[in-house]
């Protein structure tokens, strides 16, 4: 069911405890703007069927608070970049999860969602307007293909559920500024999705996820190239 005219207010008291339960210390305006983007979804999916999650708890949980968790890993993560103008790139970010909710939080942050499908890519641009996000910028085009980016260097190259390990790392691969990294939002990590990362690359840390009322299967994979054996190693 989507959201009805008192919804947003029941929702906001608990979206702000549950957050706190993710190291998130959200504002009232954050709170409004998420609830905002949750409703674009739930308004554009009528019509566009952005997302097969068209209930409100289930889109709440689902979508939101699991986009969520991965919010304060992905400032960690990032260190000092993750502090200033991070360029960050969503894959395959079909409704904007996470992007959106990255460019909501992070305003430093300048957040590309790009989408292979027209529709997704003209809603992630309605959101930065009707949300008031001039940090987020929606591309319809395929990943690999040349041209689809005007300046293809991202220090963070982020996905939900778009494709395996190798096909991921693969495919945005040229898009990696130097020293950036991947980071993918798994439900699991099978043992040969692991055993198939090129060598290349390093897969140096698997980040388990709790999402608040969610009893799922979350982490988050965090990968870089392998540098060569005679350049100094990465600062932590």
């Amino acid at each position: 069911m989507p959201l009805d005219r008192d919804e947003p207010s029941r929702l906001d008291g608990r979206l702000e405890a549950l957050a706190a339960r993710l190291g998130l210390d959200l504002s009232a305006a954050e709170r409004e703007r998420l609830l905002a983007y949750m409703a674009m979804i739930q308004r554009w999916t009528q019509v566009y069927n952005l997302t097969a999650v068209r209930d409100t708890g289930e889109m709440f949980t689902h979508h939101l608070l699991d986009c969520l968790a991965v919010v304060a890993p992905l400032r960690q993560g990032s260190g000092e970049a993750g502090q200033g103008a991070l360029r960050v790139l969503d894959v395959g970010s079909g409704a904007g999860l996470p992007g959106v909710i990255l460019a909501i939080l992070n305003p430093a942050w300048q957040v590309t969602c790009v989408d292979a499908v027209a529709k997704k890519a003209a809603f992630i641009r309605q959101a930065a307007a009707e949300l008031s996000l001039p940090n987020l910028h929606g591309v319809h085009g395929r990943v690999e293909a040349k041209g689809t980016f005007k300046t293809p260097e991202f220090d963070l190259v982020t996905s939900r559920a778009f494709a395996s390990i190798h096909d991921f790392t693969t495919l945005t691969r040229p898009l990696l500024a130097p020293h950036g990294q991947w980071a993918a939002m798994k439900a699991n990590l099978s043992v040969d999705e692991r055993a198939a990362v090129p060598p290349d690359i390093e897969m140096f840390h698997v980040e388990q996820l709790e999402v608040p009322e969610l009893n799922e299967i979350r982490c988050l994979v965090w990968l870089r190239p392998r540098l060569p054996a005679d350049q100094p190693a990465r600062k932590p």
